[in-house]
């Protein structure tokens, strides 16, 4: 019996380091807003251009985006739906499962719940986190998840990337600049890691709202409540 229980407390305490094990650097803060909806915007277009070639979001529409971000239906059409041909339909994937399984071992994954699932943090942190691996297949290697089979899709905007390592210190640091600079290239990574979080729960923002005009009215209805009490009970001792 003793056996056993120590069998399951050690695997219930060491699962969330094997887990976590592959991350080897502190994530950084993404400090989005998701009631930034100009970043919401450019997060949507951040997403369509260089992620929805692999990626799909299944579980969000394009005329909720447009709804809910103030785009309309010709910006869409015009702007995001680049394999879609009713703003109805749901964000998929421009390349094939099969396709990205031959290519890369397994289909990449569905985004819809990604940052619920990892966080914006850890989102924005692994975007900005590729550095280049001549080993690796892709050519390149993440130091928050060693041996993904993702490419450096990024490597454009952000430049090329090697990983020092020594004794004291172990650091990514940009060799070969990339089309922005370090302030325009984290904007970047915000917004789409900010516009993850919003397809991730795109009621969200109105959940909010609503909260908070439930308590005001619990608030008030509390109050009315304690002085109907006063005055049915007032003559009562």
């Amino acid at each position: 019996m003793k056996l056993r229980f120590y069998i399951l407390f050690t695997a219930i305490f060491f699962a969330p380091i094997g887990l976590h094990a592959a991350v080897k650097k502190p994530l950084m803060n993404a400090n989005n807003d998701i009631y930034d909806i100009e970043s919401l915007q450019r997060g949507a277009r951040n997403f369509m251009n260089y992620c929805s070639g692999c990626h799909s979001a299944e579980y969000i529409r394009y005329d909720v985006i447009g709804e809910d971000l103030g785009i309309t239906q010709s910006q869409l059409k015009e702007y995001l739906m680049f394999n879609a041909q009713q703003t109805f339909d749901t964000i998929n994937a421009s390349m094939g499962s099969e396709d990205a399984s031959g290519w890369f071992g397994q289909a990449p994954p569905d985004l819809s719940l990604a940052a619920r699932a990892k966080g914006t943090d850890y989102i924005y942190t692994f975007l900005k986190s590729f550095y280049v691996d001549a080993t690796s297949p892709t050519g390149v290697d993440n130091v928050v998840l060693a041996g993904t089979s993702m490419p450096n899709v990024l490597w454009e905007l952000q430049g090329h990337q090697e990983y020092l390592q020594n004794e004291n210190e172990s650091k990514l640091e940009v060799y070969i600049p990339g089309k922005m600079n370090e302030e325009e290239f984290n904007s970047f990574l915000r917004d789409t890691s900010n516009f993850l979080e919003y397809i991730s729960e795109p009621v969200k923002i109105k959940r909010q709202a609503l909260g908070v005009k439930v308590l005001f009215f619990l608030a008030f209805f509390m109050i009315l409540a304690y002085f109907l009490k006063k005055e049915v009970w007032k003559d009562i001792k």
